[in-house]
């Protein structure tokens, strides 16, 4: 079983979307639109709101201030590399 790397830097930007950078050196942005039509998500909605992003207090994923939250698999794997560090 494969462990994903932590987020070690995160913030909003854009149109919903999320830079998070790994400590693999990896850089990656989600776009969190899909999600914010689930019902979980629907505080994110408000853009204010969806801005205070943040690292979870356990290190493995990202958070917002309601509890909400995305599991590390999908941060990772569901996010667009767009710089990665050799």
């Amino acid at each position: 079983m494969y462990i994903v790397p932590n987020p070690i830097e995160v913030k909003a930007i854009e149109n919903y979307k999320i830079y998070i950078k790994f400590e693999n050196g990896e850089e990656k942005i989600l776009d969190m639109r899909k999600n914010l039509e689930k019902k979980y998500y629907q505080k994110l909605k408000d853009y204010k709101y969806f801005k205070n992003v943040n690292i979870s207090k356990t290190g493995i994923t990202i958070e917002w201030e309601g509890g909400e939250d995305i599991s590390p698999e999908n941060l990772y794997y569901n996010s667009r590399l767009i710089k990665k560090f050799k």
